[in-house]
C-alpha cells in the first residue's frame, strides 16, 4: 500500500510535487531529446488518465451530494488538481475573490486593504488603500502576499495591475506604484516561501527570535494573531534581541526606540519603521516568506 503523510506534512510535500517533477524531466534531457520527449510523454498520459478519472469520481460525488463541491474547493490540494484539470467549481473571480479574502487580515495588519477591481481575459486589477504610507518596505510584504494567494487560486491569471484609488482616498492611501504596479507572473522572482511552525508556538504577548531558511526574524503575537519583522532596529541599526511588548508597542532594548507592530511595524516615537515579513498559514503551515533581494 502506497504510504500516505499525514496532514499538514502531506500538503506541504505534495505543494511542492509540481517542482519535482518537473526537475526529473529536466533530468531526462541528459539522455537527449527522445528521452526528454518520451518522459513528457509519459507524463501528460499519467495526466489525462488520471484527470479522467478525477472528473467521474466528482461528478459521482457531486450527484450524490451537492455539497461536495464546495467541500473539495476549500481543500487546497484537491482544489490545485481540479485547476490542473479544468475542474474546480468556482469561476476565476469568485476564486480570486477568495485569494484576497484569504489574505486581507494580513493586509489588516499592515493597516491596508485590497479590493477586486476586475478580471479582464488572464489580467487582474486590484486597488489597494489602507495607511501604510509611513510603511513603504511594506509594500514589498503585501505583494507577495497578494501574489502568492492569486497565483496559486488562479493560475490562469498571466498579470496584476493596480489601479490607483479613488481621489477621496486621502493621505492613508497605500502608494500604487509601490505595490505591484504591474506584476507580470511570468517573469516575477520566486517567492521563497518557508515553514515556520515554532512561530505558532508563541502566547500572547511574548516575543522570539527565529532562524528560518537564513533568516532571522523577530516574532511576536497580539492576540490571535502572529507578526513577523526583521531582526534589525531601523533607528539604531542593532538586534532587536530582548525587545519586549506593550500591547501592541514593540520597544527596542538599545535605543528605546519604539513600534506598533500592528500597524506595520510603524515607529511612534521616531520617523523610521520596522521591516514586516509576510507570515501567512499555507495548508495549514504557519509560513514566512522573504522576496528575491531582501533575503539576508
Amino acid at each position: 500500500m502506497a504510504h500516505r503523510p499525514d496532514k499538514p506534512q502531506d500538503d506541504a510535500q505534495w505543494r511542492t510535487a509540481g517542482d519535482r517533477i518537473q526537475n526529473l524531466l529536466d533530468a531526462s534531457a541528459a539522455g537527449g531529446t527522445a528521452a526528454r520527449e518520451r518522459a513528457e510523454q509519459l507524463v501528460r498520459e499519467v495526466t489525462d488518465l488520471y484527470g479522467t478519472g478525477l472528473e467521474r469520481m466528482l461528478q459521482t460525488a457531486v450527484a450524490a451530494n451537492s455539497d461536495l463541491a464546495e467541500a473539495f474547493a476549500a481543500d487546497d490540494l484537491v482544489a490545485s488538481l481540479l485547476l490542473v484539470h479544468g475542474l474546480h467549481p468556482h469561476n476565476v473571480v469568485r476564486r480570486v475573490s477568495d485569494a484576497l479574502d484569504s489574505v486581507r487580515p494580513y493586509l489588516g495588519s499592515h493597516g491596508g486593504d485590497v479590493e477586486l477591481v476586475e478580471v479582464d481575459g488572464d489580467v487582474v486589477r486590484l486597488r489597494f488603500s489602507g495607511s501604510c504610507k509611513s510603511c513603504p518596505s511594506s509594500a514589498v510584504t503585501l505583494e507577495l502576499a497578494v501574489e502568492d494567494a492569486v497565483r496559486a487560486a488562479a493560475p490562469e491569471i498571466t498579470s496584476i495591475e493596480v489601479v490607483a484609488a479613488q481621489p477621496d482616498s486621502g493621505s492613508g492611501l497605500i502608494p500604487p506604484e509601490s505595490l505591484l504596479t504591474r506584476v507580470h507572473l511570468n517573469g516575477r522572482p520566486s517567492t521563497a516561501w518557508q515553514p515556520a511552525t515554532e512561530l505558532a508556538d508563541l502566547a500572547p504577548g511574548e516575543v522570539g527570535g527565529f532562524l528560518v531558511a537564513g533568516t532571522t526574524a523577530l516574532a511576536c503575537r497580539v492576540g490571535d494573531e502572529v507578526l513577523a519583522y526583521r531582526d534589525r532596529c531601523p533607528n539604531c541599526t542593532d538586534s532587536l534581541a530582548g525587545a519586549q511588548l506593550s500591547d501592541t508597542v514593540l520597544r527596542c532594548p538599545r535605543c528605546d526606540a519604539c513600534f506598533d507592530v500592528i500597524r506595520a511595524g510603524a515607529g511612534i516615537d521616531v520617523a523610521v519603521h520596522l521591516e514586516p515579513i509576510p507570515i501567512l498559514v499555507r495548508d495549514g503551515v504557519l509560513s514566512i516568506a522573504v522576496a528575491e533581494g531582501v533575503a539576508s
